[in-house]
């Protein structure tokens, strides 16, 4: 692997720089976006079931609010409450859709520099396409460049200009589509689960005004 990228010459070390960063990046979100840590699926249920006749104390929404993003949106909803008895629904919402967003910003953190990623890698390549050709049309003599096109001239430099382009154009290839195949796998998954929170967060602030009632 070493030697191709020898071959490869300077251009490829931006990709190279590239899908180190892509594969931390992939790694990263793998560990942050577990189910576990963004919306357990009893979690609604419990907080529901822990207020069913008061809003619990401050020890409980800690705790609430530790367990995972969506506990920091059902959390909030019992700050306000605690707050303010006599908060509106409108402020209640309010303070709720508040948390949801910094969590959903929180959600999409390094999707866009993952995108970047995928997008860059391909022009990345064929910058180092576009070198290797300079290097091939520049290791022909003015005599052979007015014979043909690669008539003559060092084989080596040739040779070497060739394996430029080819090796860099494939590499910014490989870096790219598994960075954009991940991108739109994480993309459709922040999504699923904003749609879960939004819909659990309605739910919750329905059944806190129906408390304060």
């Amino acid at each position: 692997m070493f030697s191709i990228i020898q071959a490869a010459g300077w251009p490829i070390w931006p990709l190279v720089a590239c899908s180190v960063i892509a594969l931390a990046l992939i790694i990263e979100r793998f560990i942050s976006l577990k189910t576990a840590k963004i919306a357990p699926p009893k979690l609604l249920d419990e907080a529901i079931t822990v207020s069913r006749s008061a809003v619990p104390g401050p020890d409980v929404v800690t705790q609430l609010e530790q367990n995972s993003a969506l506990g920091e949106v059902l959390a909030s909803g019992f700050r306000a409450l605690n707050t303010n008895a006599r908060c509106s629904e409108a402020d209640l919402r309010a303070t709720m859709e508040g948390t949801g967003r910094k969590v959903a910003h929180r959600l999409e953190r390094y999707l866009s520099a993952l995108a970047t990623i995928a997008s860059a890698a391909p022009l990345l390549g064929l910058l180092g396409t576009v070198i290797g050709m300079i290097e091939i049309f520049g290791s022909q003599s003015p005599s052979g460049l007015a014979g043909s096109a690669v008539g003559s001239g060092n084989p080596a430099q040739l040779a070497h200009g060739i394996s430029v382009a080819l090796y860099n154009t494939a590499f910014g290839l490989i870096v790219a589509i598994p960075a954009l195949i991940f991108w739109r796998y994480f993309r459709a998954r922040v999504d699923a689960y904003l749609l879960t929170l939004e819909l659990a967060a309605d739910k919750f602030a329905r059944h806190l005004l129906a408390l304060k009632r």
